[in-house]
């Protein structure tokens, strides 16, 4: 088996020595290592291997290209069988036979296969087609059976960020599955070491987890290790080569981190390279693994195709494109084949090589190729499609697991892109090891509370203090310590006009009377507005209803609670007497909400609402949210939210004093808040109050 240095390629070459083994074969395997070969089938590498007694050839993820080294394996009288995805050059390799997508019509179900898929389809016909005998069905060989790889599968095309369409999406599907419940030795290891249940695993487990960890051992070393991890029964092996593995990860990490860096670096120095149709960066001290990473980090700020190259000392550029949606970078790449030492991908991503004093002929002539597939719209500014907007009450995790029945997600079919208006930024926390990922608190008019997470958003531009915006982010159902949570990734923000909210009628007649509860008696007839403490007074939010005059009692904990208030009852006079509740501490707070939801659980069987636990303690509906957050996260407590009404039961479970500390900092901001408010409203121009 040849394979490919990356997670494709490894996939597919385990997948392969796997099957022909179980059908009793005597397998061997190679994949090269990038420093020293690169890409595709070599002569000077396969003659050894041909030399040693090999009668047939494999190729897995590679070898379309391959027409000198095939045509040496045949003089050698060796057959090859070519397993590739790759876009098929002008004439086709003299093999034995090639099991290729791209030779299918545009529609076949099977046309987005990556080299993992290919290989599994040609293992499944192996293993299937086999005759029944008394001892084995036909779809099981030494206890192997296709379904035993498609955890092999869903590792492939995730990683090789496959179009998740037709025969491919359903594999995908099936193998995240299968993934969850893998009895591969070197996957649990590897899980284990990054803290990852596989229980829960989703694409994104794959891609943010898995994919970088298995593509550091092919970027920056030998990726041949990888099929053994991949294959290995023994747990000590499968330890040793794990822990190594991340030790490469982490060194990808920071060659990453440094070559970003030095790309941005370049482009602040020569703006100029951003208003081309794609990014093109070259240096000498660039690391090969790691450019393909590096470009694609750059699709993603900038929404252009993308090419990093390193000069190697023989005056060779050598580098990785990453695309964009609609755009074959493959194809673009190709119309300048005649300075192209050599080049190859598909429509995502591509590798080429080229003298380096073809560098800016190389730009020009890429720039006019993708002109032309794309017309005027690459110097277009780039939109972000909504599918849904969305009230921030209504994000819950009920609607998160409806969403996840698309999954997965990826190229060619996106996650949905959901966005809420008129938001404000509440607070900020990075997160992280390397403190790179951002948590955004956010608030609407309401006093509705989300929290989103940036990845990588460390350094991003924010939005200003007390700015108004827009936006944009993904929906996803997680599992964190074993509790199902709705979590909202950032895509997006767009600056708004904040406009005043006016009071509904304007000939509204404010009475003065703070401070002063004893002229309350005085005022009879009034509807009174009281809460937490003072509830006896009065009626609370919950209880509020349409009345000629409104006596607020306790002093509101937001504009939004007094502007409800106020819709609600639709007064000609108010009565101004703003009795501040007593001030707790975040931890008497938790203690005083600890408390109330002993007595829901005891005495009401679980069920109650956030505004009633916001009335009875007289506080912003998001101070209870983040709160029966920050109790959900000791590990005793399970909280249901679906709109306003709330479902409490006893859980024990482990805690997570990273949530619990980053909830209690926000719960700290918001009683902060609200205490401004109170002082704010105890002697403003309640004119002024009353308009906002």
């Amino acid at each position: 088996m040849w394979g490919d240095f990356d997670v494709d390629g490894q996939t597919s070459t385990t997948l392969l020595v796997q099957t022909l083994r179980a059908l009793g074969a005597n397998v061997s395997y190679y994949i090269p290592i990038r420093g020293k070969e690169s890409h595709g089938v070599h002569i000077e590498s396969l003659k050894p291997i041909i030399d040693g007694g090999v009668k047939l050839i494999v190729t897995c993820d590679t070898g379309i290209t391959a027409h000198e080294a095939i045509d040496y394996a045949n003089s050698r009288s060796v057959d090859v069988v070519i397993t590739d995805h790759h876009d098929l050059g002008e004439t086709l390799p003299n093999a034995k036979a090639i099991v290729n997508p791209k030779l299918l019509p545009e529609d076949h179900p099977l046309k987005y296969l990556a080299g993992v898929g290919v290989a599994y389809k040609l293992a499944e016909a192996l293993l299937d087609n086999r005759p029944r005998t008394a001892d084995h069905e036909s779809s099981i060989v030494h206890r192997l059976s296709s379904a035993d790889l498609l955890d092999l599968v869903a590792l492939g095309l995730i990683a090789d960020v496959a179009l998740l369409k037709g025969e491919t999406r359903s594999l995908a599907q099936k193998g995240i599955q299968a993934l969850r419940n893998t009895n591969r030795l070197g996957l649990k290891v590897m899980a284990d070491l990054a803290s990852t249940p596989l229980d829960t695993l989703t694409e994104e487990t794959i891609g943010f987890t898995f994919a970088p960890r298995l593509n550091a051992l092919g970027r920056l070393g030998d990726a041949n290790p990888a099929v053994e991890l991949l294959l290995t029964q023994d747990s000590a092996r499968a330890r040793v080569l794990a822990a190594q593995i991340e030790g490469l990860n982490m060194q990808r990490r920071m060659l990453t981190s440094q070559v970003f860096q030095a790309a941005e670096a370049q482009l602040k120095a020569n703006p100029a390279l951003l208003e081309e149709p794609a990014i093109v960066l070259a240096h000498p001290g660039w690391p090969g693994g790691v450019v393909g990473i590096v470009a694609n980090k750059l699709v993603e700020r900038y929404h252009k195709p993308a090419i990093l190259l390193n000069e190697s000392e023989d005056g060779i550029m050598r580098g990785s494109a990453r695309s964009i949606e609609g755009l074959h970078i493959t194809e673009a790449i190709a119309t300048q084949k005649n300075i192209l030492r050599g080049f190859g991908g598909h429509p995502m991503a591509a590798g080429m090589s080229f003298d380096a004093d073809k560098l800016n002929e190389f730009r020009r002539g890429l720039g006019k190729a993708i002109e032309k597939q794309l017309g005027s719209i690459v110097f277009e500014e780039p939109t972000l499609q909504i599918d849904a907007w969305l009230g921030l009450q209504e994000i819950n995790i009920s609607l998160a697991d409806t969403l996840e029945m698309l999954a997965p997600f990826g190229a060619g079919n996106p996650s949905l892109t959901l966005a809420s208006r008129n938001v404000k930024l509440k607070s900020v926390s990075t997160i992280g090891k390397a403190k790179e990922h951002l948590r955004l608190n956010i608030e609407d008019a309401d006093g509705n509370v989300q929290s989103l997470l940036w990845w990588s958003g460390a350094g991003e531009e924010l939005p200003e203090d007390n700015s108004t915006f827009d936006i944009a982010y993904s929906l996803r159902a997680s599992t964190y310590r074993g509790q199902k949570q709705a979590t909202l990734q950032f895509e997006d923000f767009r600056i708004t006009e904040e406009q005043a909210v006016e009071v509904q009628n304007a000939r509204l007649e404010i009475r003065d009377l703070r401070l002063q509860p004893s002229l309350l008696n005085l005022q009879p007839s009034t509807l009174i507005w009281a809460e937490g403490s003072d509830k006896a007074v009065g009626k609370s939010r919950r209880e509020l209803q349409q009345a000629d005059e409104l006596s607020i009692y306790t002093t509101p904990a937001s504009p939004a609670d007094l502007r409800k208030a106020l819709e609600i009852v639709k007064p000609k006079t108010v009565y101004v007497f703003a009795i501040p509740p007593a001030e707790e501490k975040p931890d008497e707070f938790l203690a005083h909400l600890a408390g109330l939801c002993k007595f829901v659980l005891n005495q009401r069987g679980g069920k109650t609402t956030t505004s009633e636990l916001a009335a009875a303690m007289s506080c912003r509906e998001s101070a209870v949210q983040v709160s029966l957050e920050w109790l959900s996260a000791t590990g005793q407590l399970t909280v249901t939210m679906e709109d306003d009404n709330l479902t409490l039961s006893k859980e024990t479970r482990e805690k997570n004093p990273y949530l619990q500390a980053e909830l209690f900092v926000a719960l700290r901001g918001i009683l902060n808040e609200t205490s401004a408010y109170r002082k704010f409203f105890a002697t403003a121009d309640l004119t002024k109050i009353f308009q906002t």
